[in-house]
């Protein structure tokens, strides 16, 4: 996830990011039943669901109203396929997953579509309301927390979610700025920032980092990634695989440590005096993936993408027959 987001696909034709990678790490059988947890556009769902038989099973979520109303639209006829609104952090509250899943798919960060759309409130550089959430009926809005946080909490998600050096600055300047004006624009809030941050060399927009990081702040993104990983686990069957693009050094730490931490022993502690014993239930497949030179040229928004995949064992630390 880059400050500007990443595309979740589209049915217009364009392919969404390491659509080959993703679907080759998904391995996918006729038969199986496979969760998108990100709609976006459709642009992966769509590609699981070519692959897929008579008797396979495509489940798709996401926050979004609007992606919903294109999930429904383009997938909603098809028998295959069952549609529910909602975080993939609750995924395994969803009835449908019940039965266990063959893959399951986290495309994380903003969608271009949610990007591309002033009204939306993530881009600095479209003026628009400072809203940023992806489910806007749910939660409080950019604007509505800026209003009533003080520079401390301000300042904390600058610098956690966004590694701005300039966090305590910045939040000094917004809590001065709405005292005389509220903040209720990207532009508002992106000129504030721009004008008091250090002059530098730097070709990025000084807003960046902060629009970054008040955006997974307000949609609780790493929170939901935590969750939403457990759940995977809970209830992909033996042999089903997840794959997991990030976009930031923070979700794909959290995405490497997850897999680790169900795949690898921990290290020894000599302070134990006896080992324990360990057993994998998942199993990574390769190496951390990124997109090749020829995407990255054609849709500059994959640079900073990170492709995972993991497999889940069977009983007793076994790949499923």
């Amino acid at each position: 996830m880059t400050a500007g987001g990443m595309e979740r696909g589209a049915l217009s034709g364009h392919l969404p990011v390491m659509y080959a990678q993703v679907l080759e790490g998904l391995r996918i059988t006729g038969n199986g039943t496979y969760l998108d947890g990100t709609f976006g556009r459709g642009g992966h769902a769509r590609g699981v669901l070519d692959q897929l038989g008579a008797g396979g099973r495509l489940l798709v979520m996401d926050k979004d109203p609007e992606a919903i109303a294109v999930a429904e639209r383009e997938f909603g006829a098809d028998p295959r396929v069952a549609i529910h609104r909602g975080s993939f952090a609750e995924l395994a509250g969803w009835s449908e997953t019940a039965a266990g899943l063959d893959g399951i798919l986290f495309d994380l960060g903003v969608s271009s579509p949610q990007l591309d759309v002033a009204e939306r409130g993530f881009s600095f550089g479209k003026d628009g309301p400072l809203d940023m959430r992806m489910d806007p009926d749910s939660g409080l809005s950019a604007a509505q927390w800026l209003a009533q946080a003080d520079d401390r909490e301000i300042a904390d998600v600058l610098w956690t979610y966004g590694e701005e050096r300039q966090s305590r600055r910045i939040a000094r300047a917004i809590v001065a700025r709405r005292s005389e004006q509220p903040l209720v624009r990207t532009a508002q809030l992106a000129e504030l920032i721009a004008q008091v941050m250090p002059r530098g060399d730097s070709k990025i927009h000084p807003a960046t980092r902060s629009f970054q990081a008040i955006r997974i702040f307000i949609n609780r993104e790493l929170a939901d990634l935590e969750t939403g990983l457990d759940a995977a686990m809970a209830r992909l069957k033996p042999g089903g695989r997840l794959a997991v693009i990030s976009f930031h050094s923070l979700e794909d730490r959290i995405v490497k440590q997850f897999i680790a931490r169900h795949s690898k022993a921990p290290p020894a502690n000599r302070r134990m005096p006896v080992e324990v014993a360990f057993t994998p239930t998942l199993l990574a497949i390769g190496a951390a993936q990124k997109a090749d030179e020829a995407e990255t040229s054609a849709n500059p928004r994959a640079r900073s993408a990170v492709l995972r995949v993991a497999e889940k064992l069977a009983a007793g630390g076994r790949e499923a027959a």
